[in-house]
């Protein structure tokens, strides 16, 4: 590799090979990603991408220099319009989520689900440094008792999820207890009262009413953890290696073992129902752990095809784990509970997220196959809420609830009482709900602190062998670029469309000088459009410039729920970082070729910085690369305590447990 790193403040010192210079600059982005302004229309359409083709840039002579103006509004014509980059990322996406398997017999699914289970458990959530929090001893402690209720008392407690991490949590019991009764884990979803949400005691107080054990747990992130962490702080845990999505399967499967250590529980019978994020939690430990028998995920999931064209499905960190597409859809998961019970609940009218219309129809028809070849299919069942037909969990989705817990658990009880019991005045405050914590409980960011300090971790093997395991973990693309001239202007001015492999078209803009000395690539995080005075800086020395914005940035920004389909683009098993790279590769490739003599790389800010030094590796064709306001270390991250909605490009598995960003810029 050639490639020269200009970094830093009037200061050059050796590094690895990298030359390094620094520059400050008023065009700095921040961290923070804004949202697209709404552009024009001027795309070429998908089915016409094959046949773009190469084309020289403009070279209409013109007398007089561009001013900062002329570059400014030249910078600031639209090429792609405002649709192109949302409906790449959905096919990018919805292509590479799996289909279900062809299976003819139940014994041959069992096989299939039990390798789905499996490589999620071993490979997704278990991951990495995460593999120590598995299989940990259960730790209880008990605080208060809540008496004086009819007919049961509730407890306080807490339990262990991850060491030092402990989460609150009410256990309902009936008085009078004998024998074996059934259990249930009621969870909740994005609700800031968290387990004090009416609703949710509401659902407790009737089945522990009916004579069942009933669990009401903290979910990370409300309640008690509201204002303390957020969900997307999770991706800091994968960024060093480690698993994100771990935490919150322990906070289930430790709050299922509460439940099963309980004298009287009933092991066949073991229930979880959830609204929203609880039914995401729901589908997702109850296709995981076998112990469940029940399940009623309320508009808590679709599948990943389905979130990929419906925006408002998209979903939090947790619901989208790195990788989870590599080995099933949740279609898979739904199928996975055909040898025990499914409900699955959803609202006609949802204007959240999950709405029964688009929701449940892949899921069911995923599901029920599999269910049949198990004998099964009466317990594969959907029930759609008309009144109010909104979010909830409301009486008419609670008593579907009762009914199918009536049906499966106590089907010769035919005095079950069904119906909902008026028990309004049995809700408890907030305040009065408190378990107390440690002050010093663990949350994601605490424990991504306590990974950085050993981290990355000491380099070994050749030079070759690291910048292959750095290509590996961003899942470097090997594009190539195919340029068509879209419009052409004055002073050597053209526009292009950029078709970068099948996948992606990226816009730029093309600036030629007479008897240009080299070229220079110009990336931006706030995007080509303002970067009038760098592009004139540099057609000052001579330099042809090819301003263009990558994946995520500028005129390439999705304009709708954008780093939610960055975190989905993980969950399939991609990285934006290797996309991002593999762009501004294929730019240098395709100038290197066209052009010839030498191409330089410069990028703005501290986002596009990370993606330039990736690219710097990547090719030969990058001779030099400065960067201004660059990101210093992939740290930052988590000293800044960045979430996903933040950085998600950042958000790349295993990187910094392997390399920092000194570490990128040796391997020139």
């Amino acid at each position: 590799m050639k490639a020269a790193l200009i970094f830093g403040i009037a200061a050059v010192a050796a590094l690895g090979g990298w030359g390094w210079k620094a520059t400050q600059s008023k065009h700095t982005a921040p961290l923070q990603p804004k949202t697209a302004e709404p552009l024009c229309e001027l795309c070429v359409s998908p089915g016409s991408r094959a046949s773009l083709l190469l084309a020289q840039p403009s070279s209409i002579a013109n007398p007089d220099p561009l001013t900062e103006a002329d570059i400014g509004k030249a910078l600031s014509e639209k090429i792609i319009g405002p649709d192109l980059a949302l409906e790449e990322v959905r096919v990018f996406n919805e292509s590479r989520v799996p289909e279900m398997p062809r299976v003819r017999t139940a014994a041959e699914w069992k096989t299939k689900a039990a390798e789905y289970r499996k490589n999620i458990l071993d490979k997704v959530i278990f991951r990495g440094s995460a593999a120590k929090w598995r299989n940990t001893p259960l730790k209880v402690e008990w605080g208060e008792t809540i008496e004086n209720l009819p007919g049961y008392r509730v407890k306080k407690l807490k339990f262990e999820a991850v060491n030092g991490w402990w989460i609150p949590a009410l256990l309902y019991e009936p008085l009078n207890l004998k024998g074996n009764v059934p259990v249930v884990m009621n969870v909740n979803g994005h609700a800031r009262t968290g387990k004090a949400t009416d609703y949710k005691q509401l659902r407790c107080i009737n089945l522990v009413k009916r004579g069942m054990i009933v669990l009401n747990p903290e979910w990370i992130g409300m309640g008690q953890f509201a204002n303390r962490m957020g969900h997307y702080q999770m991706n800091q845990l994968d960024l060093c290696g480690s698993s994100g999505i771990a935490p919150f399967y322990l906070n289930m499967s430790k709050g299922l073992d509460v439940l099963l250590a309980h004298p009287n529980a009933d092991p066949k019978r073991v229930a979880v129902a959830g609204l929203s994020g609880g039914g995401w939690q729901t589908v997702f430990i109850s296709s995981l752990d076998e112990r469940v028998t029940l399940a009623n995920p309320v508009a808590g999931y679709s599948s990943f095809k389905t979130r990929a064209r419906h925006g408002k499905d998209l979903g939090d960190s947790e619901q989208t784990p790195n990788d989870l597409a590599l080995y099933a859809d949740y279609t898979h998961l739904t199928a996975m509970l055909a040898n025990r019970s499914a409900l699955l609940t959803n609202n006609a009218y949802d204007k959240c997220c999950f709405t029964a219309g688009h929701a449940l129809p892949p899921l069911i028809e995923a599901a029920a196959p599999i269910f049949s070849l198990h004998g099964r299919r009466d317990f594969l069942r959907t029930h759609i809420n008309f009144k109010p037909g909104t979010h909830n969990f409301g009486v008419d989705n609670r008593q579907q609830l009762y009914r199918f817990i009536g049906d499966v658990f106590y089907p010769d009880d035919k005095d079950f009482n069904r119906d909902e019991i008026l028990s309004e005045k049995e809700i408890k405050t907030y305040d009065q709900l408190i378990v107390p914590l440690p002050k010093d409980n663990q949350t994601f960011n605490t424990l991504a602190l306590g990974l950085i300090k050993y981290l990355p971790k000491p380099q070994t093997g050749t030079q070759a062998e690291q910048r292959a395991k750095l290509l590996k973990i961003i899942h470097a693309k090997n594009y190539k670029a195919k340029a068509k001239e879209i419009k052409g202007g004055i002073g050597g001015v053209a526009h292009y469309q950029f078709q970068i492999g099948n996948d992606w078209t990226v816009p730029g803009t093309v600036f030629t000088p007479d008897d240009p000395k080299g070229t220079a690539l110009l990336i931006a995080d706030a995007g080509r459009k303002t970067q009038a005075a760098s592009v004139k800086a540099l057609l000052a020395k001579g330099l042809r410039v090819i301003a263009f914005d990558p994946f995520f940035f500028g005129e390439s920004k999705i304009k709708s729920r954008d780093f939610l389909h960055v975190i989905l683009m993980h969950a399939v098993g991609e990285r934006s970082l290797g996309v991002q790279s593999g762009q501004i590769t294929a730019l240098a490739n395709w100038a290197k070729n066209e052009f010839g003599g030498e191409v330089n790389l410069k990028s703005i800010g501290p986002r596009l910085s990370v993606a330039a030094r990736l690219a710097a590796v990547q090719t030969d064709a990058i001779a030099t690369v400065e960067l201004e306001q660059p990101m210093k270390s992939l740290k930052e991250v988590i000293t800044g305590n960045k979430g996903a909605n933040h950085l998600p490009e950042m958000m790349c598995h295993g990187l910094l447990e392997q390399f920092d960003l000194k570490q990128i810029e040796a391997l020139r």
